[in-house]
């Protein structure tokens, strides 16, 4: 599946199927801090209006099965740091596609000039999203005890990780 996926710039046509993506994954409340009953309208603000770049995934057969969007960490003088979050489909997991997505967008953000890539709120029990960051260069620097509260867990902690983008000092 992974070796079949084509990453292109979303569009708005894109949206009836990305919110389909989406949905479920705010819904669970596991992953993301968005309130589990988002609006499809504060969903379409949050992962489309208020980033820089937004990617999706697209099989052999044009099926939407991953989404990446890209943005500034921070304001001004932070926002040499990049940020992003990731959704791959549910049947489509454990196939490589999280990773393909995370690389293009490691790649992406250079082309803009960021110097680094931060993750904000890594939840501790998404395992496979964690195992996929490391696997790509990013490093645990640090964890926020109780930082997440996670639908089905309650409080659980959230990892800050890293990765720089650049040569020369870490960020």
């Amino acid at each position: 599946m992974a070796s079949l996926l084509q990453i292109r710039p979303y569009v708005p046509a894109d949206w009836p199927a990305l919110w389909a993506l989406l949905e479920p994954v705010f819904r669970a409340g596991e992953t993301f801090p968005h309130d589990p009953a988002i609006s499809e309208a504060e969903a379409q603000l949050a992962w489309v209006a208020q980033n820089q770049a937004v990617m999706i995934g697209v099989d052999g057969a044009g099926a939407l099965v991953g989404t990446y969007y890209l943005r500034p960490n921070s304001l001004e003088l932070g926002a040499h740091v990049a940020n992003a979050g990731y959704v791959v489909a549910e049947h489509c997991r454990r196939q490589g596609i999280g990773s393909r997505l995370c690389q293009h967008s490691l790649r992406a953000a250079r082309r803009l000039g960021f110097r680094a890539m931060q993750f904000n709120l890594v939840v501790s029990t998404n395992s496979a999203g964690i195992r996929c960051w490391q696997r790509n260069g990013f490093r645990v620097i640090g964890t926020l005890p109780g930082a997440f509260r996670h639908r089905q867990l309650g409080y659980v902690d959230a990892l800050v990780m890293i990765q720089g983008l650049v040569e020369g000092p870490a960020p």
